[in-house]
């Protein structure tokens, strides 16, 4: 076993990156009911929300 190297990916080299938002405690709560019935992870259901809006954003 010692022959063989540990290998780990650098962190960030899939394309994500780390942030920090604030959200209201209400609309968290609301996130995770919803991610918990879609069977997601607050972070996927976030992602294709964000993703949504940003694909679809119109400005008057």
């Amino acid at each position: 076993m010692a022959d063989r190297p540990l290998k780990l990916k650098k962190r960030g080299d899939d394309g994500y990156r780390v942030t920090t938002i604030r959200v209201r405690k209400d609309l968290l709560e609301t996130l995770d009911k919803l991610a918990a019935e879609a069977n997601y992870s607050r972070n996927e259901l976030i992602n294709i929300i964000l993703r949504y809006g940003v694909e679809n954003i119109e400005f008057e």
